[in-house]
C-alpha cells in the first residue's frame, strides 16, 4: 500500500517513472522500483528521504490513510 501511494504522488509531482524521480532526488533507482512496486521494504530513514522529495511530510503522506 505504501508503493501504491509513492506512486501516485510521484506521478502527482509530474514524473512519468521512478526512475527519473529516483535520480532527481538522489535515491538509489533499483530500490526505489522495488519500493514503488511493493516488493522491498523500506527503512523509516528511506521512507522519510522519499516523502520529503515528494514535498509532502509524514503526516500527510499517512493521513487519510492508505488505500
Amino acid at each position: 500500500k505504501i508503493g501504491a501511494k509513492l506512486t501516485k504522488l510521484r506521478k502527482a509531482a509530474g514524473y512519468k517513472n521512478g526512475d527519473d524521480f529516483a535520480y532527481d532526488h538522489d535515491i538509489n533507482r533499483s530500490q526505489y522500483g522495488k519500493y514503488e512496486a511493493g516488493v522491498k521494504d523500506m527503512r523509516i530513514s528511506s521512507l522519510l528521504k522519499t516523502v520529503n522529495a515528494l514535498g509532502v511530510t509524514i503526516e500527510e503522506f499517512f493521513s487519510g490513510g492508505l488505500e
